[in-house]
């Protein structure tokens, strides 16, 4: 009798968060920029829409979780 594997499957969720750049970076969205924007500094709002580089200790954890 055969067993069958379950699938491997990618956490979709975090793919829509993450992108990968071309040098092979993992790039995401900051957080705290959606609501209640009237009491944060125009230089707070400036910083949280940039884009951040996600740290090289968590990349090796998010790649399994994207199955790459």
């Amino acid at each position: 009798m055969k067993i069958k594997k379950k699938k491997l499957r990618r956490k979709s969720s975090l793919k829509k968060r993450i992108k990968i750049t071309s040098k092979g970076l993992l790039k995401r969205k900051k957080a705290f920029k959606n609501h209640i924007l009237t009491k944060k500094s125009k230089k707070r709002k400036r910083r949280l829409s940039n884009l951040d580089i996600i740290k090289t200790y968590l990349k090796n954890k998010i790649k399994k979780l994207l199955l790459l």
